[in-house]
């Protein structure tokens, strides 16, 4: 079947079969797993008798009744009558992770069915991506004859019985079901050193993953084995889980280490994690699919339907969403028939359970806006119930060792022949709520000598971990990201939430409503469109266009993860309408905060060096507002517009919004805003013992010392290259061409370069600063030139912005003072180098900021969305 990779967002194939080399030929046992046994037991024929294999094995009854052989390791799978050529829901997924390209979670599900074929027992994967929706028998096999199944194993029985099969699944259990083996240590699979500029050359240079070809990874079996505690059984379910040893690679730290950093694993020529697979039971036929709107917020469900007539698109988009149906359909208000019950890991926190019960429940409102009573419920996990079993909807929370990069996600497991989602599952990171402590104790300086805890840090935490069990439920629910939300009072949970924030006329900042309170108006109207059940008769279709149309009207907008750099209004960890304002008015308080840093901002007995933790979100609290104002310099306004919906498809920019955005860009790059006091730059000295560096704090390039200029660098960074991006450039041409008033890239450029190397030099530490914001503008505009992803016409812009610098710099030479005179020489000398090999030039990598946003942002996966 052909399934669908989520990431960031991109769309990408994902292939569900074995790699030839992970499957050997049926009846072959494992080496060092099963042992010989099996393979003379294939060559001689299976046993007549299966209690007489399985004697003094552990059996584990439910779904697919399976047994276990303490003695081998073997699990071995019982097939009765009933379930020869019975479609279930194959799942897998990767409960550890290894790096940025195989994270904890990532998933995938399918079809599958067990198929005997002479003496052998296939596991068979359907090819449902490709259909004929039809009662004419032919074309169904006709279709069915057009694309190829997959057949995912194959086993020689170890015993059979009448109708009843008896295959040893450990091969099958302990391989690579992830194929991360052919990723590790391949460039870009290491951890990544940062999240800042996005500008042409950075990442390739910067080195993230950087090392060799990579790959070559494969499964060492004696240091494999099934992992039986998240081995289990249940009545519709079976749960397999496997302990895996990838061995092989380089034996270094380079691309599976990352660049700042020892080594993912401890030993990167051993790499363990844990795979899980599962055999589900699909659910019956009474599960009504919902057309697929792209202006929903919903994730789409597809498939090629080759019986549609000529009238009708052959793709077919449905909706992903759980089943729920009113008790009495024809009432405004009904109580359903089953709701849908989300149940909170009975392991966390008190505390925190508390939080993620509330938060969770915020969905309720939203269920009582389509017309239920009581639809969605929360609660404890019971006691003694298993979060694996498919009966549960859960929320996990799960203990890690690194507190500060916690993650957390929400999956689905679906049905690939209808897009119902049959169970969400939420994973959580412990001590999520301590990075927005992080934020809270820098902005409010709260540790005070002899007085207890400012209660504010604890109610910001459990109200930012409200907000996200309702967001990772969301995602559950079949909702995507939706980043234009801010812009409506925070009209969706959906959104990345920047804590709210207000200086009061004492200087003091106001954190009481840091995160929402409730449920959004979006997600509101969102569940309506996704989840109304309508009375008898009524065309659906048309019930689902009149509850859009509304929706349009009162204003809302739906922007996903597409928005990406490019919607004015579509941005991740911004609050409210404006965001020219609100980068200002966060340039203003973390001025003042930055000017009155101190020690209490750590605890009590904390070496001062731990400042430097502290100081990292509080110097970098606008920097995710950057990346929203710059979508307004060369931006486009656009809708997911529908024909005939009335909303404008496309818009460009203002010319003097534009502006007013490039001003508080340059804003952010001023020596006077990223000036550190002196004071406080004397307080944080050389790590201590027992405080080693670690990828939470700046870096430099004076040693030990802390480094303020390199700090400013990394927040420079994501201004100038998000600037001087290439796909920005192409824009701001492009519109200029089509519109004179727009301002062009030249016009850009040549502002920003009147007002960084062009601008009269000051004396001193400011100085210095001014120095390396425009060595950053310099590299970022000769990347520019030579980007191979970059247009012509851009490249030529480009180009002749260097050689105006260049004659400016070689004019201005004479009557330079020492300081900017070595400026301009080391710029020349830049240019040089650009010139003499355009095609080769690469930029230096600059100073990277700390890993992520201060809360750090999202990946998506199939079924899978992940927010750090």
């Amino acid at each position: 079947m052909k399934l669908q990779l989520l990431l960031f967002t991109g769309m990408v194939g994902l292939c569900l079969n074995s790699s030839a080399q992970d499957a050997p030929p049926a009846g072959r046992s494992t080496r060092g797993l099963t042992g010989g046994g099996a393979r003379a037991g294939a060559e001689a024929g299976p046993a007549t008798s299966i209690a007489a294999v399985t004697q003094n094995m552990k059996k584990f009854d439910g779904y697919f009744p399976f047994y276990y052989d303490e003695k081998t390791g073997r699990v071995l799978l019982e097939i009765d009558a009933e379930k020869w050529d019975a479609e279930f829901l194959y799942f897998k997924s990767l409960t550890d992770g290894a790096g940025r390209s195989a994270e904890r979670g990532q998933a995938s599900d399918a079809v599958a069915k067990f198929v005997k074929v002479g003496p052998k027992v296939m596991l068979v994967e359907p090819n449902y991506a490709y259909r004929a929706i039809t009662t004419n028998v032919d074309q169904i096999k006709a279709v069915e004859n057009a694309y190829p199944k997959s057949v995912i194993w194959g086993f020689a029985p170890v015993a059979v019985e009448g109708d009843k099969a008896l295959i040893d699944l450990t091969p099958f259990l302990i391989r690579d079901s992830q194929n991360i083996g052919s990723r590790l240590g391949s460039p870009g699979f290491g951890e990544p050193g940062g999240g800042g500029g996005r500008g042409a050359g950075r990442g390739a240079r910067a080195g993230i993953g950087a090392a060799g070809a990579g790959g070559g990874y494969r499964i060492d079996e004696s240091r494999s084995a099934v992992y039986l505690p998240n081995t289990k059984n249940f009545p519709k379910n079976s749960e397999f889980e496997a302990l895996i040893t990838l061995v092989g690679g380089s034996g270094g730290g380079g691309g599976f280490g990352g660049e700042r950093g020892a080594g993912i694993a401890p030993d990167p020529s051993a790499v363990t994690v844990k795979m899980h697979q599962a055999f589900v039971e699909l659910p019956d036929d009474k599960y009504k699919p919902r057309k697929f709107d792209s202006r929903s917020s919903f994730n789409v469900f597809s498939y090629i339907d080759f019986s549609a007539s000529l009238d009708q698109p052959v793709e077919k988009k449905f909706t992903r969403r759980h089943r729920l149906f009113k008790k009495d359909p024809n009432a405004a208000v009904s109580e359903p028939v089953e709701p849908i019950v989300y149940y909170v890991d009975r392991g966390a926190p008190e505390m925190v359970k508390k939080a993620l019960i509330e938060g969770g429940s915020w969905w309720n409102q939203a269920f009582e806006a389509a017309g239920y009573k009581n639809a969605f419920i929360v609660k404890e996990l019971p006691e003694g119930a298993d979060p694996m079993d498919i009966r549960y909807n859960v929320v996990n929370w799960i203990n890690r060792a690194n507190p500060t990069r916690a993650f957390s996600s929400g999956a689905s497991y679906i049905d690939p022949r209808t897009g119902e989602i049959i169970k969400g599952v939420v994973t959580l990171g412990s001590d999520r709520h301590r990075q927005d402590m992080l934020i809270m104790e820098g902005l409010l300086q709260p540790y005070v000598d002899g007085k207890p805890m400012d209660k504010r840090l604890e109610q910001i935490a459990y109200a930012r971990l409200r907000q996200l069990s309702a967001h990772e439920i969301g995602h559950t629910l079949g909702f995507t990201h939706n980043f234009a939300a801010s812009e409506k009072d925070r009209a969706s949970v959906m959104d990345y939430p920047f804590p709210r924030l207000t200086m009061k006329a004492d200087g003091s900042i106001d954190v009481s409503d840091a995160y929402a309170k409730g449920i959004g108006s979006w997600d509101k109207r969102a569940i309506m469109w996704g989840y109304s059940d309508f009375p008898k008769g009524t065309d659906e279709n048309a019930a689902l266009d009149k509850i859009m149309n509304e929706t349009l009207k009162l204003g809302f907008k739906y922007i996903p993860d597409i928005g990406g750099y490019t919607h004015p209004a579509s941005h991740q960890w911004d609050d409210g309408p404006d965001p020219i304002a609100e980068l200002d008015k966060l340039m203003k308080i973390r001025r003042h905060v930055l000017d009155n840093f101190s020690e209490k901002a750590i605890k009590k007995d904390a070496p001062l060096t731990t400042l430097n933790e502290v100081l990292v979100p509080i110097y970098l609290l606008h920097r995710y507002q950057i990346e929203a104002v710059a979508k307004s310099v060369g931006g486009l306004y656009f809708t997911h517009a529908v024909k005939g919906d009335g909303q404008e498809p496309t818009k460009m920019v203002d010319p003097a919004v534009q502006w007013k955005a490039f001003d508080a860009l340059m804003n952010t790059v001023s020596p006077d805003a990223l000036a550190l006091p002196d004071e406080l730059i004397s307080k944080i000295p050389p790590r201590p013992t027992g405080y080693p560096a670690t990828v939470e704090i700046f870096t430099g390039n004076t040693g030990p010392t802390f480094d303020p200029i390199a700090a400013a660098e990394s927040a420079a960074t994501e201004t100038i290259s998000s600037l001087l991006n290439s796909e920005r450039a192409a824009r701001l041409l492009e519109y200029h061409a089509r519109d004179a008033k727009q301002p062009g890239f030249i016009a850009i450029a040549n502002k920003l370069l009147d007002e960084t190397w062009k601008a009269p030099l000051q004396p001193g530490y400011k100085g210095e600063l001014q120095v390396m914001v425009n060595n950053l503008t310099l590299k970022y505009l000769l990347a520019l030139a030579a980007d191979s992803k970059a247009s012509e016409n851009v490249k030529g812009q480009a180009l002749l912005e260097i050689e105006e610098l260049k004659d400016w710099m070689t004019g201005k030479l004479a009557s330079a003072s020492a300081e900017q005179k070595a400026n301009i020489l080391y710029g020349l000398d830049e240019i040089a180098e650009f010139k003499s090999a355009p095609s080769k030039f690469e930029i230096e990598p600059g100073q990277e900021m700390p890993p992520g946003a201060p809360i750090e942002p999202d990946m998506t996966f199939l079924n899978n969305d992940f927010d750090f």
